[in-house]
């Protein structure tokens, strides 16, 4: 049974940790890897961050009292860094890089991890991807060498493109068949239209049938460099010897690079152009019409996230809110009803979902769009404002129960933000979030045109003004 230990090096007061970590990228001189510790949190564990020579980054949190460790390679691609005609690589490759390496066929990947009682797994967005495994804190070693081998070797072997096309296609189709679902990215597409944030992040029939092997492996090596890549592991672990650890599994390979500096996060300039507000019926003969009205919101950099997570909280983000009150509670007009916002560089949307009965849109959406008027003039309480700070720093707490969460917010915020902010602070800047605060940005965000998506039984005339 291993167990974590402390490094060897204590920090100086700027947190620079001296590293006896050396080695020699591709061009064959030797280099340093640079470690900082970022935090002793007291809500959290010790986070350490190493900047590897070829520009690689190394986050950890070590947790002693955990007995596991969620390991994730994240790269700073997603849907929105491809081409029209590459529309959906990045999901394919997601799918292709655990079909086989040098060193692994597909059935050792995940045989190797399961043997341990490990698991592993892979998502795609339109800003990122992530690979993870989570495994007992004794498989580190393992997982680190799987995870690492899968990334950085893929071999993308002509026979499993076609293999995985099928399976995607199969995606694509069974995602048409889950409305519940559709209505978000027909939503995304009516306010921002042919820009990459509009499209499938899956890509679509007609962009992954003809994509090749040679598209994909150019989109591999193009892409997934060393400078763009964050690993992030949170658990009872050591830094120093995960550094290690990584550096081992990546000698020889193509992300065991020249020296380069990281990557920086991605700009949030120019502002995303998004289109006037429209209405998109996706006609089909569902039992349930889904509904989605929203407008273009605020991008992730920007001060008011704080006070937008309040009001969406207030607005739809549980059972205690005016949406689901009003529209579910006291009318019973809907089973589901929330309110959301995402979020990206240089871009945001604030949106309400409604699933209902055909017969019922109309009222469900007058009394979503009367309820969105009335706070933009109105403004919401103390009482309430005082809720939904409560109910957004109870959720984020909350969420660093588990390792995978922990690993997810290191990563998220070298790659996102290019900071990671302690616990009090987060939770001080949502305390500091005042009911003018919120008010203020609800006059200005909930009064702007509303764009609407629908996949039902309707017609685009069932909902023209």
């Amino acid at each position: 049974m291993s167990r974590a230990f402390s490094a060897p090096f204590p920090p100086d007061r700027r947190g620079v940790a001296p590293s006896r970590d050396t080695g020699a990228g591709r061009s064959g001189g030797t280099a340093r890897a640079v470690t900082r510790t970022l935090s002793d949190d007291p809500l959290g564990g010790t986070v350490r961050r190493t900047v590897l020579p070829s520009g690689l980054r190394v986050l950890t949190e070590a947790i002693p009292a955990m007995r596991s460790v969620s390991f994730g390679v994240w790269v700073a691609v997603g849907s929105r860094d491809e081409t029209g005609p590459q529309a959906g690589a990045a999901h394919f490759l997601e799918h292709l890089l655990f079909k086989g390496t040098n060193k692994r066929t597909a059935l050792e990947i995940s045989s190797q991890i399961e043997a341990v009682g490990g698991e592993t797994n892979a998502f795609t967005t339109k800003e990122y991807t992530c690979y993870y495994a989570r495994v007992l804190d004794e498989d580190l070693p393992l997982a680190i060498d799987v995870m690492c081998d899968l990334i950085a070797d893929s071999l993308l072997e002509p026979a499993d493109v076609e293999t995985e096309r099928g399976v995607i296609l199969e995606e694509i189709a069974m995602h048409d068949d889950e409305p519940g679902d559709e209505v978000h990215d027909l939503f995304a597409r009516a306010v921002y239209g042919d820009h990459p944030l509009g499209r499938l992040i899956s890509g679509t029939e007609e962009t992954v049938t003809p994509m090749t092997r040679r598209q994909i492996q150019s989109f591999y090596r193009g892409r997934y460099t060393a400078p763009q890549i964050v690993i992030a592991a949170a658990g009872n672990l050591d830094h120093a010897a995960v550094v290690k650890l990584v550096r081992q599994a990546l000698r020889g390979t193509p992300l065991d690079s020249d020296p380069a500096s990281p990557a920086s996060h991605r700009a949030a300039t120019p502002a995303v152009p998004t289109k006037l507000a429209t209405t998109l019926v996706e006609p089909k003969e569902t039992e349930q019409a889904h509904v989605l009205l929203g407008c273009p919101g605020i991008d992730r950099l920007d001060d008011r996230r704080f006070a937008l997570g309040v009001l969406n909280n207030v607005l739809g983000g549980g059972m205690s809110s005016r949406l689901f009150q009003e529209i579910r509670e006291q009318r019973g007009l809907a089973y589901s009803v929330y309110s959301y916002a995402s979020q990206y560089a240089d871009s945001g949307l604030f949106a309400v979902y409604a699933g209902c009965a055909p017969g019922k849109v109309d009222e469900v959406l007058a009394l979503t769009r009367a309820e969105l008027a009335r706070v933009a003039s109105d403004g919401l309480t103390e009482a309430e404002v005082a809720r939904g700070k409560g109910m957004s720093k109870g959720s984020f707490v909350l969420g660093l129960e588990d390792t995978g969460s922990r690993m997810s917010r290191l990563a998220k915020g070298e790659l996102l933000y290019g900071d990671l902010m302690p616990v009090d602070e987060l939770l001080r800047r949502v305390d500091e979030v005042t009911v003018a605060d919120v008010n203020t940005l609800a006059a200005e965000l909930l009064s702007r045109p509303m764009s609407l998506a629908v996949v039902g039984p309707f017609g685009e005339s069932d909902f023209a003004v």
